[in-house]
């Protein structure tokens, strides 16, 4: 009973601690969510304002570059002619990142969905409410550097691309959502505790099977052999001598 009484209690104290964690990286989740989101829109909103669109503005020489060109497609101007299907992929992943924050306990992950969840929603916005109209507006792309790609891109796209550099580092260091010990790390514990469990045939009596065990020498005659001493009873000999 007190044992079952102290397992109670520590998991009862581990859910009081685990629900402000929960709550502080949600929030966390947000305010980053929402950094990333008015970046991008705010740059974009000025790009429109002020840049001229198919002209290329040095901003420092041929390392960064601004170049305004509204995108139809995905990310880095990939697939312009399906723009409604990933308004519909954008709409799908921003759901699925929403939903996940009722799990989250963890400040990785939480960095994670944030970087991905402000991108997704900032391009999400220009296909809904941006020339030529809901739900195939186009993104509104500026960034130009030549040196790493050809492609150009805007500041969601900076935010979902380096949600999925971390959601490969997350992966590998095998850190799951919840905030709770790393994945080898349980089972690294979990293989220590199996090395340091007995074995079955050490754990047993080891004079179970030791014919000593009862008492008698190995090398004694046992009590219901007949002594060699002890005339037999089909020896001839014994008949001859009754």
């Amino acid at each position: 009973m007190e044992n079952k009484a102290e397992t109670a209690a520590v998991s009862e104290g581990a859910a009081a601690v685990a629900v402000p964690r929960h709550r502080a990286q949600a929030l966390m989740l947000l305010v980053l969510a929402v950094v990333v989101y008015a970046a991008d829109q705010l740059s974009k909103n000025w790009v429109v304002e002020h840049l001229p669109e198919g002209r290329t503005v040095p901003v420092l020489g041929e390392f960064l570059q601004w170049h305004f060109v509204r995108n139809p497609g995905a990310a880095f101007s990939f697939a312009t002619g399906a723009t409604w299907v990933f308004t519909i992929l954008a709409a799908v992943v921003l759901a699925a990142v929403l939903w996940q924050i009722r799990r989250l306990g963890s400040r990785s992950w939480a960095v994670f969905f944030a970087l991905l969840l402000g991108g997704v929603a900032g391009n999400l916005t220009d296909r809904l409410i941006r020339e030529p109209g809901f739900p195939v507006g186009h993104v509104i792309d500026f960034i130009s550097t030549p040196w790493m790609m050809p492609a150009i891109y805007n500041v969601a796209d900076i935010g979902i691309v380096s949600a999925m550099i971390l959601f490969v580092l997350i992966s590998l260091l095998g850190l799951p959502i919840d905030g709770g010990p790393r994945v080898r790390s349980r089972e690294r514990q979990e293989d220590r505790d199996d090395e340091s469990r007995p074995d079955d045939a050490q754990s047993e009596d080891p004079q179970s099977d030791d014919p000593r065990s009862d008492g008698s020498h190995p090398d004694e005659p046992s009590s219901d052999e007949p002594s060699s001493d002890e005339p037999r009873s089909d020896d001839p000999r014994s008949e001859g001598t009754r």
